[in-house]
C-alpha cells in the first residue's frame, strides 16, 4: 500500500502530540499574557469577537472615548464580515470605465488601473466596510458635567483570553465602575454586565447611537459619519418591557437590531438615531446587543453568553498548536511568546470569519474595507500549520463562490482558468489601482489548500478544493508566457512585483513571483497525482522552462528587468522579497549559497527607514531559519524597527492611518511555525531557535511546512 509524504507527516504529527500534550500547561501559558492596563492607553483599545464581528473597547470596557482614541490612537468600532454599504451610482460605473490599455506580449489588454478617474474613485469606494453601532457610557460627574478622558480614576482593566471576558474597572467621584463585555462565539452580538452605584443615582447610562458610515474620501482610518442623519433611518420594529427590535436602513443596505436588558432596565430615545438605556434605582444593569441581516434572530443573555465563550475559548487553546517560552533562559523570549500568544487571539477573532477581511480585520477600516488577497497567505496560512484548519477553511467557500467572477477575469484578459483579482469587496469585483497588476497573490490558494490538506490528508479535502486548485494553476501557466528565442517561460510585463516600487509596464520576472509560480504548479500537479489524474502537460513544460531566478553579482535582485537591487539605495525599500524563496517557500531552485549572500546583504544595506512593512520582519526570520542561522531570525524577529512594535493589545502599528496591521501577527505565527516545527527534512528540532541553552522552547500540536 502507497502512503502519502503528507499522511506520513500528519501521523508523526499527531504521535508527537498525543506523546506531550501533558507537557505544557496551556491556561498558565495564555493567562500569563493576558493584556493588561492601568492607565488609558489609545493604542490599546481590546476587542472581543467571534470571527465574523468583533467589538472594540477602550479602557471603559465600552465606546465611551470614540475621538479621543481616533485623534490619538486606534478608532473604537463595531464591524461585521458581512455589513457592507455603497453609495447611489447614478452614472452606472463598471469597471471597464476605468480601464487603460497595456501591452501584454503583443496583445492591448485593459486594466482597470485609472484610480483617479471619475469611475475609479467610485469603483474603489463601493462597497465599504459599514461602522454597525458606537455603543459608550453616559457618565456624568457629580455636578452633572459629562466625564472627560482625564476624569477617568483607578483604572483596572484586564483580557482575559482564556475565557474571551474584557473586565475593566474604574473610578468616577471615588465611586467605582466594574464592566464585563463579551462577544458571543456563534451570534454576532455583544453582551456586557455593569456594577456601580452611579446606575442607580442616574449618573450611569448606556449610550446606543447609529451613524451613516465612513467619511467616503479616507481609504484608511477614516472617520464615522455622524453628519448625515437624513441619509439613514432607524425604525422600531418592536419594543418590550426589556427589549427592543430596530431595522436600519442606509441607501440599499438593511439590518437588524436587537437589544435585550435585565429588569429594572429603562430604554429611550434621545435623539435621531441615540438611545439611552438606563437602571435607575438599580446598581447593576446587563445587556444584549446584537446585529443581524435578517428579523428572524435570538440573543442570548450575559450569563449564557459568558458561558458560551468560556466553552469556545477554551476550546480554542487546548486544541492546535501551543508554544511555551516559560522555560527559556534568553530574555526576549519572554516578549516573543507575549506577540505570538497575543496574536492567535488577535487573528482568531478578526481573520476566522466567512470572508477575509482587510489588513486592520475587524477593529476599523482600511482599504475601504476590502480584502487585499495578495495577503491572504500572511492573514491565514498560519492555522492549518497552527493545527486549525477549520479556520482557515471558514473563508474558502467565499473563494468558491467567486469563482465565476475569477473565471470572466481570466478569460477577459486573454487567459485560461481562474485571475484571482486583488482588492476587492464580498461580491470579488476589482477595485481600480495598481491593483489588477499584482500577480504573487494567484498561487495562495494552491498553498493555501495544500496546508489544509497536511494538516488533515484525506480525500474529501482533495475534492472539496480541486476546482479552486486546478483553475488556478490552469490560469498560472497560461500567464507564463513562451519565449521562443530563449526556450523558456517568463512573467510580465505588465505585472507589479511584490517590492512595488517598479514600473510595471516594464517589470519581467521577478524573483519571489519566478518561485513561486513554479512552487504552486508543482502542488498542483501532486494534486492530480492523489486524485488519480494524470500530470497537465502545460503545466509540466511551464515547471521545466520557467526562468531562472535572477542573478547579479552573486545576489539574488527584485527583478530580471531591473537588476539594481544593490546597487541603487532607492531599490532597497519596501519588501525584500528576493528572500521569499528560501522562507517562506522551500526554494527547491534556490542556490543556498547566492541566498545566504542575498540574506546578509539585506541585512547590511536595506533602507530600514522607507516603508518596510511588519509582515516583512517574519518574513526574513524565515530566511534565516532555513539558512540556519536562528539566531538572526529572533534578531530579525525582536529588531527595533520601524512597523516591528507591538503594543500591548499585541497590535503592530505602522504608520498615524494603521496602528492596526493584522498580516503582521499571521505572519509571526506562520514563521513561529516554521522556526519551531520545522519543514520537511529539516535538519534539526526547533530550527529557528539557538541551540546554546538559552532557548528550551516547548511546542506540540503544530505542523511543519513543505
Amino acid at each position: 500500500m502507497k502512503i502519502s509524504k503528507c499522511l506520513i507527516v500528519y501521523l508523526l504529527s499527531i504521535l508527537f502530540f498525543v506523546g506531550c500534550q501533558q507537557s505544557i500547561d496551556r491556561r498558565a501559558v495564555v493567562m500569563r499574557n493576558n493584556p493588561t492596563l492601568k492607565k488609558v492607553d489609545p493604542f490599546a483599545p481590546l476587542s472581543v469577537g467571534n470571527g465574523d464581528f468583533a467589538f472594540t473597547a477602550d479602557i471603559t470596557g465600552l465606546q465611551t472615548f470614540p475621538d479621543y482614541y481616533f485623534e490619538n490612537g486606534i478608532p473604537l468600532e463595531t464591524q461585521a464580515q458581512w455589513a457592507w454599504h455603497s453609495f447611489p451610482n447614478p452614472n452606472n460605473y463598471v469597471l471597464s470605465d476605468a480601464n487603460d490599455i497595456y501591452d501584454v506580449h503583443g496583445r492591448e489588454v485593459g486594466f482597470p488601473t485609472r484610480e483617479r478617474s471619475p469611475a475609479g474613485q467610485w469603483l474603489r469606494l463601493n462597497p465599504h466596510r459599514l461602522p454597525l453601532v458606537q455603543i459608550g457610557f453616559d457618565l456624568k460627574k457629580s455636578d452633572g458635567t459629562v466625564i472627560r478622558v482625564e476624569d477617568i480614576q483607578g483604572v483596572h482593566q484586564q483580557l482575559n483570553m482564556w475565557t474571551g471576558v474584557l473586565q475593566s474597572s474604574f473610578t468616577i467621584d471615588g465611586e467605582r465602575v466594574n464592566v464585563e463585555t463579551l462577544c458571543h462565539p456563534d451570534i454576532d452580538m455583544i453582551a456586557v454586565h455593569v456594577e456601580s452605584p452611579l446606575l442607580a443615582e442616574g449618573r450611569l447610562g448606556v449610550n446606543i447611537r447609529f451613524p451613516y458610515t465612513h467619511d467616503p474620501k479616507v481609504k484608511n482610518k477614516p472617520s464615522v459619519d455622524w453628519s448625515h442623519p437624513d441619509s439613514h433611518t432607524t425604525t422600531v420594529l418592536s419594543q418590550q418591557q426589556n427589549s427592543i427590535r430596530l431595522q436600519r436602513d442606509l441607501d440599499d443596505t438593511r439590518f437588524y437590531v436587537d437589544l435585550e436588558w435585565s429588569d429594572g432596565g429603562k430604554i429611550r430615545e434621545t435623539a435621531r438615531h441615540s438611545y439611552l438605556l438606563s437602571a435607575l434605582n438599580e446598581a447593576r444593569l446587563s445587556f444584549s446587543c446584537g446585529f443581524f441581516q435578517t428579523e428572524s434572530t435570538v440573543l442570548a443573555d450575559f450569563n449564557t453568553t459568558k458561558s458560551a465563550s468560556a466553552q469556545a475559548w477554551q476550546t480554542f487553546w487546548t486544541r492546535g498548536g501551543i508554544i511555551d517560552f516559560g522555560h527559556c533562559k534568553d530574555p526576549r523570549a519572554k516578549e516573543l511568546e507575549r506577540r505570538v500568544v497575543l496574536s492567535q487571539y488577535l487573528t482568531r477573532i478578526q481573520y476566522a470569519g466567512s470572508m477575509p477581511p482587510a489588513e486592520t480585520g475587524l477593529t476599523h477600516s482600511s482599504w475601504f474595507g476590502k480584502h487585499n488577497t495578495e495577503m491572504y497567505w500572511w492573514h491565514a496560512a498560519h492555522f492549518p500549520l497552527w493545527g486549525r484548519p477549520e479556520l482557515l477553511e471558514n473563508s474558502m467557500p467565499w473563494y468558491q463562490s467567486i469563482l465565476p467572477h475569477a473565471r470572466e477575469t481570466a478569460q477577459k484578459r486573454g487567459y485560461k482558468g481562474a485571475r484571482w483579482s486583488k482588492m476587492v469587496g464580498p461580491d470579488g469585483r476589482e477595485s481600480p489601482g495598481g491593483n489588477p497588476l499584482i500577480i504573487w497573490n494567484q498561487p495562495h490558494l494552491i498553498y493555501q489548500a495544500e496546508l489544509i490538506y497536511r494538516a488533515n490528508p484525506v480525500q474529501e479535502i482533495l475534492e472539496k478544493y480541486e476546482e479552486l486548485v486546478f483553475e488556478t494553476a490552469e490560469c498560472m501557466a497560461d500567464y507564463a508566457y513562451w519565449e521562443e528565442n530563449n526556450q523558456r517561460y517568463v512573467l510580465g510585463p505588465p505585472l507589479w512585483i511584490a517590492q512595488e516600487i517598479y514600473n510595471p509596464r516594464q517589470s519581467q520576472n521577478p524573483t519571489f513571483e519566478l518561485e513561486y509560480w513554479v512552487f504552486g504548479l508543482e502542488l498542483a500537479q501532486e494534486w492530480r497525482s492523489r486524485l488519480g489524474l494524470d500530470l497537465d502537460r502545460k503545466w509540466d513544460h511551464v515547471i521545466k522552462h520557467m526562468s531562472p531566478l535572477p542573478v547579479k553579482d552573486s545576489l539574488y535582485v527584485a527583478l530580471e528587468s531591473n537588476p539594481d537591487t544593490f546597487d541603487n539605495l532607492e531599490s532597497r525599500r519596501d519588501h525584500p522579497t528576493m528572500l521569499a524563496p528560501l522562507g517562506i517557500l522551500p526554494g527547491k531552485r534556490v542556490d543556498r549559497t547566492i541566498m545566504h549572500n542575498t540574506f546578509n546583504r539585506v541585512l547590511e544595506t536595506w533602507d530600514w527607514e522607507a516603508k518596510i512593512w511588519g509582515w516583512d520582519y517574519p518574513m526574513i526570520a524565515m530566511t534565516a531559519t532555513r539558512l540556519g542561522e536562528p539566531e538572526k531570525a529572533i534578531e530579525i524577529l525582536l529588531m527595533d524597527a520601524p512597523n516591528n512594535h507591538y503594543t500591548a493589545n499585541g497590535h503592530c502599528p505602522q504608520r498615524q492611518d494603521l496602528a492596526v496591521y493584522l498580516p503582521a501577527n499571521g505572519s509571526l505565527l506562520s514563521a513561529l511555525a516554521l522556526m519551531t516545527a520545522g519543514w520537511e527534512g529539516a535538519p534539526q528540532d526547533t530550527p529557528g531557535f539557538p541551540k546554546d541553552g538559552n532557548w528550551d522552547v516547548r511546542w506540540e500540536g503544530l505542523f511543519p511546512l513543505p
